[in-house]
């Protein structure tokens, strides 16, 4: 592939990290970046991932680089070693010698010596091992603690606030009827976070608690060895499977149903005040792009006062069919009952209408970590009842502006509360396609848990970007002047791809029955948003389907792969049924329609299609084949 195709897939030119795929016995494993993904025994994912990770301050996670690496094959397993450093800001690197060795016998083995050759600053450094989340939530699991003791649990099913599982030795999961894959963690105390609270699809065990102080130094010098040792023990009458691949050749079969259930969400877009002037030179593409809202950022803890709230004002007259959401950061400074006043008389003056206001204090932007002392911050009852006050007559909004692995640690009080939402992201921990792709799958367990807190209050969500708007974790987000595959980063060069449009109608259609009312899925403007030059990106096209198809009834659809290909659809209102379908992978795919949609009017855009989708049009309708190929990260509309 050459580098203008793989800029059209994902925004960026960098080659995605090579996959080596290795087997002993039973077991599978791909190689990648010096970590392992994918474990699988006979076909079934053991472990996500195991990968030796290192943390710097602002939880921004480094690139080793990777030297003598040396992969050894043989009928009785594989080996594999390498040299890695990583280079701290203030000079210090820490240099580490990793050893994998797998046996036939369902035993592999993945140790690490680490030195640094100066004191070196880290938020962690160690193992992190990843079990999957849709076969293991609510799963039996004995966890042998530090202490020798065994603790028979279950896999959380609802998302955990805290740690599930502490002071670990090792975890142990039945893989198949009589098979069961352990896990055993050496050289310091690992515990559990449960990742899905920030959409990822995993349960992470990592090392060093976090109750802990952090960021913290290595010593100069000083050697630490860590090793993970995986075994698969037992009898299993089933047969070896071929392990699944993204490359399948077979057909994904795709059917579809009248559903009841939840209609559509309400699909909307966010604008911050500096990207209003952006918005304004595009209002041809805002008008096509009928978002049913306009979510409006107003922070004066950043300076924003009335120049700003006029900007606004001025974005919201040019688009008068669309609903005005506020989101109002309150500085928690002073009396919220002095505060949001203030703050409604900056909102009157300015002439911005209002159909809804969310507000939240400044201090709940930051994240409050297991172990770690709450910030001073007013009461949550005395915000929301300052603001029922200072903007009647307006939808109140509470929650969180960030994720919801915020709101899962807090509980606002919702008694006082029109609505409740919070945003997510997908690169807080990794950032490479295939993690942020899987955190589609992490999805439903995000809305589910939600309505565990919300109970049946209006739920909005979002923004939802692949780029992160603010990073709770840290001081800032990650600079990415080079277009690359970064955590935490602001500018995510995956946004003005095919891949961004993928995982939106990955995102559609995951959200079907979470009762998600109103669904902030896009920014329009800036580095998280749907314009690029004085054109738009693929995903514009998916997003202004979303905004015509807002609530509509939902149709049913059934993938029988949904890691490969998944969709959503709608009723509209002239009666046709309209189809969305994305190619979740960077392989070619194969939907199997069958004749109930053979014929149907049938739109694709992919990378043939790359510069009609930016210059605003996508490509006129043709009869689709009951069996349709997709490119890497293509997406299809289909009407009848």
């Amino acid at each position: 592939m050459d580098a203008a195709t793989r800029f059209k897939l994902t925004g960026t030119a960098e080659l995605p990290p090579a996959v080596r795929r290795l087997a002993a016995g039973d077991l599978m494993v791909d190689l990648v970046a010096g970590g392992l993904r994918a474990l699988c025994w006979r076909g079934v994912e053991v472990l996500r991932s195991v990968a030796y990770v290192v943390i710097d301050r602002d939880w921004g996670t480094y690139a080793p680089e990777i030297e003598d690496l040396a992969v050894e094959e043989s009928e009785a397993g594989f080996a594999v070693r390498y040299r890695a450093a990583c280079h701290a800001a203030d000079g210090a690197t820490l240099r580490f010698t990793a050893e994998i060795v797998a046996d036939a016998a369902g035993r592999l083995t993945f140790a690490v010596e680490a030195v640094p050759d100066a004191a070196f600053e880290t938020n962690r450094c160690g193992f992190c091992i990843l079990h999957p989340v849709e076969a293991l939530a609510g799963r039996p699991a004995a966890v042998t603690h530090v202490d020798g003791s065994v603790e028979r649990s279950r896999f959380p099913d609802l998302i955990e606030p805290w740690q599930p599982f502490q002071n670990m030795r090792a975890i142990a999961h039945e893989v198949a009827a009589g098979v069961v894959a352990t896990c055993k963690m050496e050289g310091d105390t690992f515990e559990m976070e449960d990742q899905r609270a920030w959409s990822d699809a995993s349960y992470k065990t990592y090392v060093r608690p976090l109750a802990l102080p952090w960021p913290y130094k290595l010593p100069a010098g000083e050697t630490n060895r860590q090793r993970v040792v995986l075994e698969i023990a037992g009898t299993a009458s089933a047969t070896p499977a071929a392990r699944r691949t993204t490359a399948n050749d077979d057909p994904v079969a795709v059917t579809l149903d009248e559903a009841a259930g939840p209609p559509m969400p309400r699909f909307g877009v966010a604008v911050a005040p500096d990207e209003v002037e952006a918005a304004l030179k595009a209002l041809p593409h805002l008008r096509a792009l009928a978002p049913r809202h306009l979510l409006l950022h107003f922070d004066p803890v950043a300076g924003h006062g009335a120049r700003e709230l006029a900007a606004l004002a001025r974005l919201a007259d040019a688009l008068p069919e669309a609903a005005i959401h506020l989101e109002c950061v309150v500085p928690g400074v002073d009396d919220p009952a002095d505060e949001l006043p203030m703050l409604a008389a900056l909102v009157r003056a300015s002439g911005l209408r209002l159909d809804a206001v969310v507000v939240g204090p400044s201090v709940d932007r930051q994240s409050t970590p297991p172990g770690s002392d709450w910030p001073p911050c007013p009461p949550l009852e005395d915000v929301y009842r300052a603001a029922r006050a200072a903007f009647p007559g307006v939808a109140l909004g509470g929650g969180m502006f960030s994720y919801f692995t915020e709101l899962n640690r807090k509980h606002v009080p919702i008694e006082g509360l029109d609505f409740v939402t919070h945003a997510t992201c997908p690169i807080v921990h990794a950032a490479d396609d295939l993690s942020v792709m899987q955190t589609l799958e992490a999805l439903p367990f995000v809305t589910r848990s939600a309505r565990a807190i919300i109970g049946p209050k209006p739920y909005h969500l979002g923004p939802t970007t692949i780029g992160m708007r603010q990073n709770p974790y840290g001081s800032r987000t990650m600079a990415n002047l080079e277009g690359r595959r970064i955590a935490m980063t602001g500018d995510d060069p995956r946004q003005r791809g095919l891949f961004a449009a993928s995982w939106l109608v990955g995102m559609a259609a995951r959200l079907a029955g979470s009762d998600v009312a109103v669904w902030t899925g896009a920014a329009f403007a800036g580095p998280r948003g749907l314009l690029a030059g004085d054109g738009v990106v693929p995903q514009f096209h998916v997003g202004r389907a979303l905004a015509a198809l807002s609530g509509r009834p939902r149709l049913a659809v059934v993938s029988g792969d949904r890691t490969r290909i998944d969709g959503f659809a709608a009723r509209r209102g002239d009666g046709a049924a309209e189809l969305w379908l994305a190619n979740l992978t960077d392989e070619k795919q194969t939907a199997q329609l069958g004749d109930a949609w053979a014929g149907a009017a049938l739109s694709v855009l992919d990378a043939a299609s790359f510069e009609a989708a930016e210059a605003g049009s996508i490509p006129s309708p043709r009869p689709a084949p009951a069996r349709l190929a997709l490119g890497p990260y293509a997406v299809a509309r289909l009407v009848q």
